[in-house]
């Protein structure tokens, strides 16, 4: 039973990081050609900051995916170097994920307080 399931984690774990990985890069070309486009165009403040907004979001989903593969992946390892291992791996992911987050929710709270300052526009 136990080889079983450690023959299926193997190929959850490869096919998590595979999902990961293309999300991460998928939100990168995203974030890059609107990054060309925003250098060529008049972007303002906001638009551009809506790009990182994108990207960084796109990078929490990445994050998220190769966390989960790390938890499998300590579920079949027997390796106490392994396991340390992938548990660093895995906290560098976590903090990285936490501040990504919050840097998400600090961004969103100047927008908000931003559109709650504008004067409202003539009534039409």
């Amino acid at each position: 039973m136990h080889e079983w399931l450690a023959f299926v984690s193997e190929y959850a774990i490869l096919l998590i990081d595979a999902i990961a990985l293309v999300v991460i890069v998928f939100g990168t070309l995203q974030a890059a050609l609107a990054v060309v486009r925003a250098m060529f165009s008049a972007y303002d403040g906001p638009q551009r900051r809506a790009i990182w907004l994108n990207y960084a979001r796109w990078l929490i989903a990445g994050l998220t995916f190769q966390l989960a593969a790390d938890i499998i992946e300590t579920s079949i390892t027997t390796d106490w170097e392994a396991i340390a291992r992938v548990a660093v791996i895995a906290v560098i992911r976590t903090f990285l994920n936490y501040f990504l987050e919050r840097d998400l929710s600090e961004v969103r709270e100047v927008q908000a307080a931003s559109k709650a300052e504008r004067p409202a526009g003539p009534a039409g």
